[in-house]
């Protein structure tokens, strides 16, 4: 005759195993406690300065872009190529504010979608590493009016 194999049900542990259980898991986890503290002393944590990490140095900023061989290498990044610009001219870089890139004018005698010729219009372009990422057109508020120009 042929007996089911019996399930294996574990005896309880002893109190003395138990002690060593409870210490293989409470000593590590004390020894981490103190090192886990360490990743929340940042700038903004509430505790005392010098226990604080220093916040990060701003980048340096560009050097200034040379605008007027920018601006002739990427007419089309400024202009719509359908409206020829004519007499482009650029004032010089300045630095902005926020952030490491650069701004300038730029102005030029433009022709509207349909070929007639519409005047000077201005754009104000924003400049980041060599690069033109940005373009609009000036409104009343901005200084470009004010800025001396050089031909490209």
């Amino acid at each position: 005759m042929k007996f089911a194999p019996a399930l294996y049900l574990p005896s309880l542990p002893k109190i003395g195993d138990m002690r060593g259980g409870v210490l293989h898991i409470t000593l590590p986890l004390l020894l981490a406690l103190p090192l886990a503290g360490c990743g929340f002393a940042d700038v903004r944590s509430p505790v005392p300065e010098f226990m604080r990490a220093k916040a990060a140095d701003p980048p340096p900023p560009e050097p200034p872009p040379d605008v007027k061989r920018l601006v002739h290498d990427n007419l089309d990044a400024v202009f719509v190529a359908n409206s020829y610009p004519r007499s482009v001219r650029v004032s010089q870089p300045h630095h902005e504010p926020q952030g490491t890139g650069w701004t300038a004018c730029v102005r030029a005698d433009v022709n509207s979608a349909t070929g007639k010729p519409i005047g000077v219009e201005t754009y104000r372009i924003s400049i980041e590493e060599g690069q033109i990422v940005d373009r609009r057109r000036v409104d009343a508020d901005d200084n470009c009016e004010t800025e001396s120009y050089e031909p490209i």
